[in-house]
């Protein structure tokens, strides 16, 4: 059932924003923000209630013998239409993840697993970056400490664009993979594992960070392997000393390097308090998709059989190949409807 209170709260709020956007009033950005959000929810409203209306009128008809057979003729078609239009308005009032729209931290490191497990987690940094490059996001390198082999021992990276964190957070979790590695001379399957991480960036205004809560050490950047030694110390590394979060930053500007740091520290302790928000709400809730337990098995990649299984929604795919080149819209759209669907029983329940 579609509560009309608040259907009709949500169309004064867009009336209200467009009258102060008229006028100039308030927070023009803020407004505008407003706007983009309650639009789209308005304009299913209205098409539902179109679709309610006709279906009224159409059954009014049915008394009146001339307009008896059309209203027969219509209704059926209104009222097969009519369970899809309440589904999307539903849908379009579900509680809204604020960090949607934001940026994102993404960040890859191996687990289990030696060599191989750097080495997988090397192709799912490619996976990721080819998938960002499809939708036109821009994927900014943080940090990036490869393996003599080529795999990557820690990833940390920037994506902007569109809809990024709606899309990624998912993610977050253990991935495992099961092939045969290149260094393998049996033909043995082995299995590794690698860990993702998808935070919202925070913004200032979310994370304030004391002076003393933070130790900032300076040390020398160096590439792959040791390679491209800077003659200035100009790496940062900054450590929290509340919660021993550690992160450093590598590019050639130590000034930028401080910046960049302390966005991505703000970025991880704003994690934490999501987290912890997260857990509070959900302590009844243990299988929640997307629940950003990073501890986890999400989904295993088996090269042998060409298959990817995501064992939170039980989703089994036969086009590997195709998913590390970047083709993950498929899953990520079944695990945003598996979402949306647990919200809507919550909201029923």
């Amino acid at each position: 059932m579609i509560p009309s209170d608040r259907l009709h709260q949500i169309k004064a709020r867009l009336e209200y924003v467009e009258a102060q956007m008229a006028t100039g009033g308030g927070d023009i950005v803020a407004l505008g923000r407003e706007f983009a959000e309650l639009s789209p929810v308005v304009r299913q409203i209205a098409e539902w209630e179109r679709l309610t209306s006709d279906i009224e009128e159409a059954e009014a008809m049915l008394a009146d013998p001339e307009m008896r057979a059309l209203a027969e003729e219509e209704l059926p078609d209104l009222r097969a239409a009519l369970p899809a239009a309440e589904k999307a308005v539903q849908l379009a009032l579900l509680p809204k993840d604020a960090a949607d729209a934001r940026p994102a931290v993404l960040e890859i490191r191996p687990g289990t697993g030696g060599d191989e497990a750097a080495l997988f987690a090397g192709d799912l940094a490619r996976m990721y970056q080819r998938y960002a490059e499809a939708h036109g996001w821009r994927w900014d390198v943080i940090e990036e400490q490869m393996s003599e082999l080529g795999g990557v021992k820690e990833l940390v990276v920037r994506v902007v664009g569109e809809g990024v964190f709606a899309r990624l957070k998912f993610e977050s979790g253990v991935h495992r993979v099961q092939r045969v590695p290149e260094t393998e001379s049996g033909g043995r399957i082995h299995t590794s594992a690698a860990t993702v991480a998808v935070l919202p960036e925070a913004e200032e205004v979310d994370i304030a960070i004391a002076a003393a809560d933070i130790r900032i050490d300076t040390m020398r950047s160096s590439g792959a392997g040791g390679q491209h030694v800077n003659t200035t110390d100009s790496a940062v590394r900054i450590t929290h000393l509340p919660t021993g979060i550690v992160v450093t930053s590598s590019e050639k500007s130590q000034h930028r390097n401080r910046e960049i740091a302390m966005q991505v520290l703000r970025t991880r302790l704003f994690d934490l308090e999501r987290s912890k928000a997260d857990a509070a709400r959900s302590a009844d809730r243990k299988a929640q998709v997307g629940s950003g337990d990073r501890s986890e098995r999400i989904r295993t990649y088996n090269f042998p059989q060409g298959r990817m299984t995501d064992h939170r929604i039980g989703l089994t795919l036969y086009k590997l190949d195709a998913i590390m080149g970047g083709d993950l819209d498929e899953i990520i759209d079944a695990l945003i409807s598996e979402h949306q669907a647990a919200l809507l029983a919550e909201m029923d329940g």
